[in-house]
């Protein structure tokens, strides 16, 4: 009875474990790539990111099957509903890794992504607009997430369908990032903190510009002064976000601390494919420093989050 109990607990953000995986099988990719190393580490990696999203999607499927009434509260709540593009961006992120071992695999996997994410994208701002119960203070980091989504689209799509579908995605993501930068940033300045809980999520500021910056490129071809403007307003978030960090760490463990492993990987794809771009070696170094703080990160919140479920700190009733 308590397991089930626990499954009805179980929050969508759990997804936000695959997507912190499936980055870090992304920066593998280009770490084999440019530091040449074995190719081994790729499908392992893989391999690993799509073993834990098929268990977290039968988790919450079975949520889904007995206590549908949960997944309705989810989406409804003005928080977790921003969380339900997760599922999207992590067929996304793994459509984007297997294109180096699958590319049939990866097309569905893209199609699959890009449907849900169209459909929560839609889904989740409509409810934007509609709910009254909706207030200034429920804006956190997490309501990126959907424009997150939109921007990933192209970068694996490119191999796959036209490129007016995929402006439509990238133009969409990049100009509700746009639209609600001033909204959170009004919503810091002048209303109270953001709830402990939520406090990692600011690292999500940092996905937007470095996956826009990496979209943009494949969308275009082009390394010019909007691709740069991106990638440099990603370093200047990383470099604030990087005065909080003593802040951070002070704060007790959530699962909500996995906000922080994705937009590193996105930043460390990023400076991959500003090395490629510019051949500065001061970007590969960059790269390198990224992985390395990445994958120890990554380790830590894997056996953090397993002495959480061990010790019932997680999937419990709020």
């Amino acid at each position: 009875m308590k397991n089930i109990y626990r499954i009805k607990n179980f929050p969508v953000s759990f997804f936000s474990v695959v997507m912190g995986l499936g980055g870090l099988s992304i920066v593998v990719q280009k770490m084999v790539e440019i530091f040449s190393l074995c190719n081994f580490w790729i499908e392992v990696s893989a391999i690993f990111t799509l073993s834990i999203f098929l268990i977290i999607a039968a988790f919450y499927s079975r949520k889904a099957v007995f206590h549908f009434k949960e997944v309705k509260k989810e989406f409804r709540h003005p928080i977790k509903i921003n969380f339900f593009p997760t599922i999207a961006i992590s067929l996304l992120l793994l459509s984007v890794i297997f294109l180096e071992i699958n590319v049939v695999f990866a097309k569905y996997l893209w199609l699959f992504g890009t449907g849900l994410q169209l459909i929560f994208a839609l889904m989740i701002i409509s409810a934007w607009i509609n709910q009254r119960h909706f207030d200034i203070k429920h804006i956190n980091p997490s309501w990126f997430i959907p424009a997150v989504g939109n921007i990933l689209v192209p970068i694996a799509g490119i191999q796959f369908v036209a490129n007016d579908i995929l402006w439509l995605f990238f133009s969409a993501g990049l100009f509700f990032w746009i639209i609600l930068m001033p909204v959170f940033f009004n919503r810091m300045f002048f209303f109270d903190q953001l709830p402990e809980k939520l406090l990692p999520t600011l690292f999500i500021l940092l996905a937007p510009p470095a996956i826009g910056f990496v979209s943009y490129v494949k969308l275009t071809g082009n390394f010019n002064d909007f691709a740069r403007t991106l990638y440099f307003f990603g370093m200047f978030l990383s470099l604030l976000l990087l005065l909080q960090i003593k802040y951070l760490s002070k704060i007790k463990f959530y699962l909500s601390w996995w906000a922080y492993s994705f937009p590193i990987a996105a930043l460390a794809v990023s400076n991959a494919l500003m090395y490629k771009l510019s051949t500065n070696i001061f970007y590969k170094y960059l790269l390198l420093t990224l992985f390395i703080i990445l994958l120890l990160l990554v380790v830590f919140l894997t056996l953090r989050t397993i002495k959480a479920i061990t010790r019932k700190e997680i999937c419990i009733e709020e």
